[in-house]
């Protein structure tokens, strides 16, 4: 598999984010224990397993390309990123998790020159995969998760909207919302608000359902990646608050991101 067939390549990484998103049922439907990281985030079994399948998988299908992963990196494991990396979170959403409100997701994404250019976002509890590889090519498909990675369901293409005249729909964090993010806010006309958990915030603008989601809390380059790329190739884009690009490998700063808006057409 080389990185240039865009298209088989997200193929594979759909494959791979249905057998991690089963491993992580199998712990979903369980009495399971939350661990605190060092920085007091949690932590469950379910992460760690799922990072296993995913990094294994990946290593297997693209070998030369450097894997950046959120548990392997809370380790202490960076590798060297040059131009291509992939970049992972084998759980998004940890909390939902827990909650079982059924709002986390598999995100693994491609980075090449410092944009995601290829990524999927799956929801197994919601069963809702999203994926994209550019301009165009986004992509919804109906799935179980499968430990052996060839369920196949309904897909079809998606893309972001114009926001209507009388306003816009604007999606925000389950659990991180903040009064920084009701400020920008004032600056639009918002007639309705959604909530929701992890990457899907990208993915339900992509599809069309929502139309702005402004986030001025912390986040990793991890939780956004897969998002961002599924959200601009449905044409939307992911930028910082002052409409520079949004750029991946930022090892400088330990690979967070600054502040950002994520938005459908013309928004």
């Amino acid at each position: 598999m080389t990185i240039s067939d865009k298209a088989g390549l997200t193929r594979e990484l759909r494959r791979i984010a249905l057998m991690a998103g089963a491993a992580i049922m199998d712990h979903y439907r369980t009495d399971f224990e939350v661990i605190r990281k060092d920085d007091n985030s949690p932590v469950t079994a379910a992460d760690n397993d799922a990072e296993a399948i995913i990094l294994a998988e990946l290593r297997r299908v693209a070998p030369d390309i450097p894997i950046v992963s959120e548990e392997a990196a809370a380790a202490g494991h960076i590798p060297d990123v040059g131009h291509a990396f992939f970049l992972v979170d084998p759980l998004d959403g940890t909390k939902e998790f827990i909650n079982k409100n059924g709002e986390f997701t598999v995100n693994i994404a491609l980075i090449e020159g410092r944009l995601p250019v290829a990524g999927v976002v799956y929801a197994p509890a919601k069963e809702r995969m999203f994926f994209g590889y550019g301009k165009g090519h986004a992509f919804e498909e109906t799935v179980a998760a499968c430990s052996k990675g060839s369920s196949e369901g309904p897909s079809h293409a998606i893309s972001a909207r114009r926001p209507a005249d009388d306003g816009l729909v604007v999606i925000a964090s389950r659990t991180h919302r903040d009064t920084k993010t009701d400020e920008y806010l004032n600056l639009y006309k918002v007639k309705e608000f959604l909530a929701a958990g992890s990457s899907l915030k990208f993915c339900v603008i992509a599809a069309g359902e929502a139309d702005l989601y402004p986030r001025h809390g912390r986040t990793m380059e991890w939780d956004t990646a897969a998002g961002h790329a599924v959200l601009a190739a449905a044409g939307g884009s992911v930028t910082q608050l002052d409409g520079t690009p949004l750029i991946y490998g930022k090892t400088e700063r330990g690979l967070d991101n600054p502040f950002f808006v994520a938005r459908g057409i013309l928004v």
